[in-house]
């Protein structure tokens, strides 16, 4: 009997997605606007292209050939928040109507509800197996050092809490199982980490350590997400379907790091032993 043969290592970029809060529309819809439990493949894409300097209506395709993986350090809590939009303004300042004119009386004021993930941190793994893929990756490096655009958490309120690049990597999945937690150990017999890609998960270089929580490898699609960035147009915007993997692993406790100072001692400690450090960048 054969034993499987080891994945190939794929080179990526490394993205530390954590800030107060975070939102990645999923569903969204006027005004109703959720969030994704996860970052979302049309908020990452998203990212880097705000980060190069692309308008809405230049090409994605480069970006969007970009595997992206996701672990889930720390999920966060949902937090729906309702915003109000012309209210206690002059007629002449008030929302204008698809008719052209304003709203006014009882209906200038617009009720908005927001969904947002508080205190939530994710580590993300954008990924290639296409040989021509390295010069894209090299560019949203740079973009990510010195973004052109200001970089949001999926919407402009959300900030994130620090340099979102952790590094270029050569097996960019062997460090995403491996690189320190932003969270407490979990408690005997807790969920495990997860694990979300737009790939089967099967490829995922795990150790003789960690351990699969539910039994699945991730070779099938969990479910189906819409969040495949197709164009960021205004006129238009257009989105298409695709798999989502899940895997959920048991990592060993002492990769869990905390919050605050440890966790960012250690993490700075496995960059600078792991990771290459460019000329010329700060970390």
């Amino acid at each position: 009997m054969t034993s499987p043969t080891a994945p190939a290592p794929e080179p990526g970029l490394l993205l530390r997605l954590t800030g107060p809060l975070q939102s990645w529309g999923e569903h969204s819809h006027f005004n109703e606007r959720d969030t994704a439990a996860f970052p979302t493949r049309s908020g990452v894409v998203g990212l880097l292209a705000a980060a190069l300097g692309r308008h809405r209506n230049q090409p994605i395709d480069d970006l969007a050939r970009l595997s992206l993986t996701v672990r889930t350090d720390r999920p966060g809590i949902l937090l729906r928040d309702l915003h109000t939009v012309g209210g206690g303004l002059p007629a002449k300042a008030t929302i204008t109507t698809a008719e052209g004119k304003k709203r006014g009386g009882d209906t200038a004021t617009l009720l908005s509800h927001r969904t947002y993930l508080a205190d939530a941190a994710f580590t993300v793994a954008l990924t290639t197996t296409r040989t021509e893929d390295g010069d894209t990756l090299a560019r949203c490096a740079r973009a990510l050092r010195t973004p052109q655009w200001p970089l949001f958490l999926g919407r402009r309120s959300c900030p994130p809490e620090g340099p979102l690049l952790l590094g270029e990597a050569d097996d960019a999945l062997y460090h995403l199982i491996h690189l320190p937690l932003a969270a407490h150990p979990p408690t005997s017999g807790g969920h495990g980490t997860d694990f979300l890609s737009d790939r089967p998960l099967d490829r995922l270089p795990v150790p003789d350590h960690p351990t699969t929580a539910d039994g699945e490898d991730g070779t099938h699609p969990a479910g189906e997400v819409n969040d495949e960035p197709v164009s960021f147009d205004p006129r238009h915007r257009t989105h298409r379907a695709r798999p989502l993997y899940r895997r959920t692993l048991h990592l060993p406790h002492t990769q869990y790091t905390g919050l605050g100072t440890r966790h960012l001692t250690r993490l700075g400690a496995y960059l600078a032993d792991h990771l290459p450090h460019p000329e010329g960048s700060h970390r």
